[in-house]
């Protein structure tokens, strides 16, 4: 099979029959066999009866309903899993990424030899402040990962088959795929101006929280991708240099003290300086990292994997 769409959906019952058209005659034009993959995200709408409807009259249409809402980065993780294409396809389906922008980047995989490509909405109808913190966030997101890309977030994006099978994107780490994909050894990271469409029906479904959680999972997607196998090289390095500090500070305060005492000066108890105190801080701070590494690394060694989620139905 050629491509495979992977569209997550959440409330959006309104869309689906018109994005499903759009996608089919999309593929048709260009003489594609593909499949279209509805990873339902227990709406609370009807959007699952739609997909069932869509699904009676097309055999190349699939779909996954989640017995509870995982997130955009489960649905994700589950299409990429069932996904028969050599192409991937994600995109939202709310109609605000157009099928239209599909033969292109089916192309830059195939022939340009693209890993992963990934949209860029450069011109946007979202709201002036959404505008700006997606401006900032993608500044950090490049600085912080060194992946060129100027929205890191669009959710349209092509991938090879390999890819999508080489990661596991779990949480919400939907966001930084191109730096998972870096990570897993795919290079090949290209980008193309996509048209941005007005929402048509429904309301967004982010609000001003998602900015908070996008750095937070910078955060974490960065430790996991330079630390995620080896947790005791950060946690050790840092407990070890703290503790070092720590002791070289509390033996100062000995030494010191035996020598007020060697030359017959009288000199305070070493437990009546608050240097002391701090030393003993910085000790035990240290103690601690590097048990936390300690820990991190058994509980990697054990760790089962990938996740699985509970389905509710499937077609």
């Amino acid at each position: 099979m050629d491509i495979s769409v992977v569209v997550p959906v959440y409330n959006e019952e309104e869309s689906l029959p018109e994005l499903a058209d759009w996608i089919k005659r999309v593929c048709a034009s260009i003489g594609l066999s593909f499949e279209i993959l509805f990873i339902d995200d227990d709406s609370t709408d009807s959007s699952w009866s739609v997909i069932r409807k869509i699904n009676a009259d097309n055999d190349n249409i699939a779909g996954i309903s989640f017995r509870r809402n995982y997130g955009k980065a489960a649905a994700l993780h589950t299409g990429f899993g069932l996904a028969k294409g050599e192409v991937i396809i994600t995109m939202d389906a709310d109609l605000q990424d157009s099928p239209d922008e599909i033969p292109e980047l089916y192309r830059m995989v195939k022939e340009e030899g693209f890993d992963l490509v990934s949209g860029w909405k450069k011109k946007r109808y979202d709201p002036f402040l959404k505008r700006i913190t997606s401006k900032f966030y993608n500044a950090t997101a490049r600085r912080a990962s060194g992946i060129k890309l100027h929205d890191f977030n669009c959710g349209l994006k092509a991938y090879r088959s390999d890819v999508v099978k080489s990661i596991e994107v779990y949480g919400e780490m939907h966001r930084y795929i191109p730096i998972l994909a870096r990570e897993a050894g795919f290079g090949r990271i290209g980008e193309k101006i996509v048209e941005h469409r007005a929402r048509k029906y429904g309301v967004t479904k982010y609000g001003f929280d998602r900015f908070i959680k996008g750095y937070l999972d910078l955060l974490t997607v960065t430790f996991i991708t330079r630390f995620g196998k080896s947790p005791m090289h950060l946690f050790g390095t840092l407990g070890s240099l703290l503790f070092l500090a720590g002791l070289i500070f509390a033996l100062y305060l000995g030494i010191r003290k035996l020598h007020y005492l060697n030359i017959g000066i009288r000199a305070p108890l070493v437990t009546d300086s608050p240097y002391f105190y701090i030393a003993l801080t910085v000790m035990i701070m240290g103690t601690f990292f590097f048990l936390t590494g300690f820990l991190a690394e058994l509980i990697n060694r054990t760790s089962s994997g990938r996740n699985e989620y509970l389905i509710k139905d499937r077609i």
